[in-house]
């Protein structure tokens, strides 16, 4: 008899190609769970300050500042940066060092190394004239969904001290990152530990994270209505001081008038806002800010005309 279901032998079904799930990303640093609600707060002006960036070559360029305060002396910087030819990213190049020197000889430098695929090393340097006041030693180790960093501070071996502080941060889905933080610091006579944990989550249009531990907790919140508004929310809170900050900051671009205006609102009662106008043809960016504390009656503006 014939197939009089219409059905096909076994054998001459069809066979579904496995489903190839996406691998996880990279969680990135854990310097960074925060980073794009920091972005959008405006950074603290005051006083008068110009900067002149030049650029020598593909690899080296300086900048020069020269910032005036009625809360101290007048100060010039010289900034300095090398990067090399291996480039991961459009953020990330290697070998990279960064210098910057005050008038009165105080340096921090940076040197960024890839030691291998995977590996990297960092050593920061920070001098008050001819005295060493930090040296560090960081390696950051990134997998396909994780990533290990461990970092010395200031470490002593003759004087018996060293801060070492331990991060790892998992991916357990496209959006959910865990992790922890483990601070040691010991000298003589004093030792301790503090663990923190930590969790990211990413959505398409905003971002919440929080950090957990003995010391306090840090959560922020994170939301990109268009391409024009950004807000963040951060809250914080110290055990060690007793002390509980929270706070909210937009982020407005108007890429029409070439301007963008960032503010802030906090629980000290503070406010503050900053606009960044560029002036195309011409590579000038001027920008001025004024933060304002009404719980102790303080005010500070700030004006500055980068060119380059």
């Amino acid at each position: 008899m014939g197939n009089t279901l219409g059905l096909a032998p076994m054998g001459a079904l069809p066979r579904r190609s496995p489903r190839r799930e996406e691998p996880l990303p990279n969680p990135g640093s854990f310097d960074e769970l925060h980073r794009l609600c920091k972005d959008v707060f405006p950074a603290q002006m005051e006083g008068v300050k110009l900067v002149v960036n030049k650029v020598l070559s593909s690899h080296f360029q300086v900048a020069h500042t020269v910032h005036m305060s009625a809360l101290g002396l007048p100060g010039y910087h010289l900034h300095a940066a090398y990067a090399g030819d291996w480039q991961l990213s459009p953020t990330e190049v290697f070998p990279t060092v960064v210098g910057d020197m005050d008038s009165s000889g105080s340096l921090n430098a940076q040197v960024l190394l890839l030691l291998a695929e995977r590996l990297r090393a960092k050593a920061v340097f920070q001098t008050q004239q001819a005295k060493f006041l930090t040296w560090q030693f960081d390696g950051e180790y990134r997998g396909d969904d994780y990533t290990a960093t461990l970092t010395l501070g200031n470490p002593d071996l003759i004087g018996e001290s060293v801060i070492m502080v331990a991060h790892f941060l998992q991916s357990l889905t496209h959006r959910l990152v865990l992790g922890g933080e483990l601070v040691y610091h010991r000298r003589p006579g004093e030792e301790g530990a503090i663990l923190t944990l930590a969790g990211k989550y990413s959505a398409v249009h905003w971002v919440a994270t929080l950090n957990v531990g003995s010391g306090g907790a840090h959560a922020s919140y994170y939301h990109k209505a268009n391409e024009q508004v950004q807000v963040g929310v951060e809250f914080e809170a110290n055990t060690r001081l007793q002390d509980t900050t929270f706070s909210f900051g937009y982020h407005l671009t108007l890429p029409q008038a070439n301007m963008v205006f960032r503010g802030l609102v906090d629980s000290n009662w503070c406010v503050g806002a900053v606009l960044e106008k560029k002036m195309p043809p011409l590579p000038v960016t001027l920008a001025l800010g004024a933060f304002l504390n009404h719980w102790r009656n303080r005010f500070h503006c700030g004006f500055s005309i980068t060119v380059g």
